[in-house]
């Protein structure tokens, strides 16, 4: 018994010896490589396209309202790289445990078969070769997939910090892209507000409408959904920022959900309204002012056009009722859609927004309160009806009150109409005193018929001081930053045989306003007539002289 012990020992150390000599050269010449290899493969499939029309459970699909596909670094990525790691580990743990312990060692080897082939061997010793060598494979397995899953932790690891930078990369674009565009609209002072009655609310982004399909996008900037492409439901690429050319999109207000003009996105927005009591003219100046505007444009560097298809319409619908009557219908409505046009020289335009409300709608604090448009107010635009004012009226003499009458005086004179207006329009805008007005008198055809009035001169302030409107001239300099006078005849500035030195004089209080935006139109309205350019001095001249 003690000569069978050693024997014994020493065939139990060989079978150990033996078993760890087949495991390791098993594990290093193939097991590893094997399982290393089938890994990466499930990884990289976890990446490759699939079967078109199967099913793919590494697409999750977005459910949110915007119709876009969330870009790849920051949705699918991320899922993508799951599912690699996930079917790596699945398919390691298969082959340990379903196809070396399961099929080669239990279901061949154990029975006397190759472990390769599955053929069962001939003759007794052969299959007990093959028994001897399933405890080597079952090692060599656990060894190759320990190994495997070793290096494939390693990779994975490498790989996870190769998403990271990427996705690091991504924001790193999107925080760029955002800079840009904020700093672009900063150094062109870009404020988008809505131009519309009982919105007129300031916005961040707009609605982009998508050219191929009309999905409306409401999140068309640099973010998960791209960093400088958006790519539609319909599979169309939308740019993200307005220097890429989302400004060519049709845009909507993401607040009231009603067509903007395309420049309310690179353009900065101007503006005015015009404050003035019933029948003091506003319509008929602003009439005035769009042919005056055209004008400049005719015969100087100022370049206008109308921002949109509407604006244009409306616009002309305006010249017709001139041309067929001689007078604007009063303004009907609440709250006042803003005519809009584009006004530039040079590099330089605006988007100038033009309010003509109802006289009515300014005649008291709570009907003020709902203007929303004047909490944007850029500068004023005060239409002035000295012909509505109680002190002025008294003065008349002989046949002047005749001739007031017929110019259609409104229903409130220039001081209480401001008085009505300078509270709120505080209260609104919080910034009155950082505001210039363009005080403005109107019908000034029939001013200079009267006989009792000392006719309308330069400088127009001091005019209206003589005729007993120094409190209006006072407050003015009082409230406003600056303030700057006119004396226009809008009459004589529309329709047929208008004059265009009244049309250019017509259009100056605008780009005075404008010029204080930082537009520089201040050279067209400097000399000569009252704040005309050179060119309007020449004109008045010719039109002078005209029968």
């Amino acid at each position: 018994m003690n000569t069978d012990s050693p024997t014994l020992e020493l065939v139990l150390r060989g079978l150990l010896y033996g078993t760890g000599i087949v495991a390791v050269g098993l594990c290093l010449a193939y097991g590893l490589w094997r399982f290393l290899g089938l890994g990466l493969v499930a990884a990289w499939r976890a990446f490759g396209p699939r079967t078109p029309g199967d099913a793919d459970q590494r697409v999750v699909p977005y459910l949110g309202g915007e119709p876009a596909r969330r870009a790849y670094w920051a949705s699918q990525m991320w899922q993508d790289s799951w599912y690699a790691g996930l079917f790596a580990s699945r398919t390691v743990w298969y082959l340990l445990a379903r196809h070396w312990f399961g099929r080669v060692v239990r279901d061949r080897q154990l029975q006397g078969r190759s472990g390769r082939t599955g053929l069962r061997s001939g003759n007794s010793l052969g299959r007990l070769v093959h028994r001897l060598l399933a405890p080597g494979t079952a090692l060599a397995a656990v060894l190759s997939a320990v190994l495997a899953s070793a290096l494939l932790f390693c990779i994975a690891v490498v790989f996870a910090a190769q998403v990271v930078l990427v996705a690091l990369a991504a924001l790193a674009a999107v925080a760029v892209g955002r800079g840009v565009e904020r700093l672009w609209k900063l150094a062109r002072g870009v404020r988008m507000k809505c131009p519309y009655p009982s919105c007129y609310r300031p916005f961040a982004l707009a609605v982009h409408l998508c050219p191929g399909c009309g999905a409306a996008h409401r999140e068309l900037r640099p973010g998960g959904f791209g960093a400088w492409r958006h790519e539609c439901r319909c599979g169309r690429a939308l740019p993200t920022t307005a220097p890429a050319g989302r400004r060519r999109l049709r845009a909507h207000c993401p607040h009231c959900d009603r067509p903007l003009p395309p420049a309310v996105d690179t353009t900065r927005v101007v503006h005015l309204p015009l404050i003035g009591g019933t029948s003091a003219g506003k319509t008929m100046l602003m009439a005035a002012v769009l042919e005056g505007l055209r004008s400049w444009s005719h015969q100087s560097s100022l370049k206008v056009e109308f921002a949109s298809p509407d604006d244009l319409r409306e616009a002309n619908a305006l010249g017709r009722q001139l041309n067929a009557s001689g007078w604007t219908l009063k303004t009907q409505g609440g709250q006042p859609r803003a005519l809009m046009l584009l006004v530039g020289r040079g590099l330089r335009r605006r988007l100038l927004y033009l309010y003509d409300p109802m006289g009515e709608s300014l005649r008291d604090a709570d009907n003020t309160r709902l203007q929303g448009y004047l909490a944007h107010a850029d500068g004023v635009l005060f239409v002035a009806d000295v012909l509505a004012s109680p002190v002025v009226r008294r003065g008349l003499r002989a046949g002047d009150p005749e001739l007031a009458a017929a110019a259609r005086p409104a229903d409130l004179g220039p001081v209480d109409t401001y008085a009505a207006l300078a509270g709120e329009l505080q209260g609104l805008s919080g910034r009155r005193g950082r505001l210039a007005v363009a005080a403005v008198v109107t019908k000034r055809d029939t001013l200079d018929r009267l006989t009792s009035l000392p006719r309308p001169a330069e400088p127009v302030d001091a005019w209206l001081d003589d005729i007993g409107l120094g409190d209006l001239v006072r407050s003015f300099r009082h409230d406003f930053a600056a303030a700057r006078y006119w004396a226009v005849s809008a009459r004589a500035a529309t329709g047929a045989g208008a004059l265009d030195s009244e049309r250019l004089r017509a259009a100056e209080p605008v780009l005075w306003l404008l010029a204080r935006s930082g537009l520089r139109v201040g050279r067209l309205t400097a000399g000569g007539l009252p704040g005309a350019a050179p060119e309007a001095n020449r004109i008045a001249s010719e039109g002078s002289k005209t029968p």
